[in-house]
């Protein structure tokens, strides 16, 4: 048997009994996959993938002692086991703190099983298993916080706003206190006075009162 062909070993961590049955049929359909443990708790699952050293681990975000725990303990452990994410939530906190723990993949409950072998194929090849619309809330998140640049207000002017310079624009239009811009932001009032310095400098106008005239007037066509 070569290496492509050799089974890939699946470990099922979840609390929920019947959902680890399912999941065992449907992996036990098909000759790519055997599940080689089950679990029902994030530290028999962190054990279970010590001593069998599976090829994926199928974990549940909300199992007894928590599915992120596992993924941590497990991905810095087992670097090169893949780790996907089986649960009922579709939340962005669950979402985002399960990539961050180190998942491959993230997988609601609510699928048809029988395309479980297809996703699980999908991350032993490098891709990512994931609903589209999570695919375009985790790249709407990348793109709200990468400093993007865009095209300046005035045709004028070289120099691109970032993407925080933008947010910090719109507030200032909307009649947003610095007080309450870096409230909103998560960021000093120090900071949001040097954006709002680069703002005016970018777009060559005298102030912030024309800058955000600036800006009105072109929201406005």
């Amino acid at each position: 048997m070569n290496s492509q062909s050799k089974p890939r070993r699946v470990l099922i961590a979840d609390d929920h009994a019947p959902t680890r049955a399912d999941v065992r049929r449907a992996l036990d359909g098909h000759e790519r996959f055997e599940v080689c443990a089950e679990t029902a708790d994030a530290a028999g699952a962190v054990q279970a993938a010590v001593r069998k050293r599976p090829d994926v681990c199928l974990l549940d975000v909300k199992m007894p002692g928590s599915g992120l725990s596992a993924t941590w303990e497990i991905s810095a452990r087992l670097p090169e086991t893949k780790i996907v994410m089986l649960t009922v939530s579709g939340e962005d906190t669950d979402l985002f703190a399960a990539l961050r723990a180190g998942a491959d993949g993230y997988l609601l409950k609510t699928m048809n099983f029988a395309r479980l072998p297809e996703a699980l194929d999908d991350v032993c090849s490098g891709d990512a298993a994931m609903p589209p619309a999570l695919v375009a809330r985790v790249l709407k998140r990348f793109r709200t916080r990468e400093p993007r640049w865009r095209q300046p207000l005035n045709g004028g002017v070289t120099e691109r706003l970032t993407s925080r310079e933008w947010q910090i624009l719109e507030l200032l239009s909307q009649s947003r206190s610095t007080a309450e811009i870096a409230t909103s932001l998560v960021i000093t009032t120090s900071a949001v006075r040097a954006h709002i310095t680069a703002i005016v400098r970018k777009l060559g106008v005298p102030g912030r009162a024309a800058a955000i005239d600036l800006f009105r007037g072109r929201s406005d066509t």
